[in-house]
């Protein structure tokens, strides 16, 4: 049972006639968008806008009208994964490395609608490697910065090269074991020079569609 597939095709119920939707990226958000373009097919009228270039390839592909950004002013819902949510809908998210992407666009939705399997179900943040995207320039010192902090650091690579982003940055990922101040930590990480963001979304999806292995469907709300 494909538990990302079950949460991301619940999730796209959501998306009504008319809308301006954002695309997400990962795994579960592939799902997403192409369950998105079997309801195009079916005579679905959207636009919308991808968080990434993958995500922005296969929706093409799909025939989902994709749309410039300088010719909206916002979204009315965005999809996208997650890789921890905790019980106030506080994320991780950048495992796909999209995540300054994938701020900004849920920055400008009125609504962010998070699609995960019960593994990314958790009660305190931290488990998973928190991605931080950060700059080339003096990179050896924004690690040191994010050591100060109290994580261990990882430059993420592709293959033995240097991951880089869709905005030609570098990914570190931070593990923290446990994050127990979310905001705290948010706040701290983006006050360091060289970080442009970081993988923490606080207080911004409203609603979490999780997928649970004996296949039922959990929405969780923001409180």
């Amino acid at each position: 049972m494909n538990m990302k597939r079950i949460a991301a095709e619940y999730a796209v119920q959501y998306i009504e006639d008319g809308m301006k939707v954002g695309l997400g990226t990962g795994s579960t958000a592939y799902w997403a968008i192409q369950k998105i373009g079997e309801r195009v097919k079916e005579g679905l009228s959207i636009q919308a806008v991808a968080t990434s270039k993958a995500s922005e390839r296969q929706a093409m592909e799909l025939g989902i009208p994709i749309i410039p950004f300088h010719e909206i002013d916002g979204l009315d819902l965005t999809i996208d994964g997650a890789d921890e949510v905790d019980l106030d809908l506080h994320l991780i998210k950048g495992g796909g490395g999209a995540l300054l992407r994938e701020k900004i666009v849920a920055h400008h939705s009125k609504r962010l609608i998070i699609v995960a399997d019960e593994r990314k179900l958790v009660h305190t943040l931290g488990q998973f490697p928190l991605p931080v995207e950060v700059v080339p320039f003096a990179v050896e010192w924004t690690l040191n910065s994010l050591q100060r902090l109290g994580c261990r650091t990882q430059l993420r690579t592709d293959e033995e090269q240097l991951f880089i982003t869709d905005n030609g940055n570098y990914i570190v990922d931070c593990n923290f074991a446990t994050i127990a101040a979310p905001l705290k930590l948010h706040n701290e990480i983006l006050n360091i020079p060289g970080v442009v963001d970081n993988g923490l979304f606080i207080g911004r999806a409203d609603l979490a569609v999780i997928a649970h292995y004996d296949g039922i469907v959990e929405v969780l709300k923001r409180k």
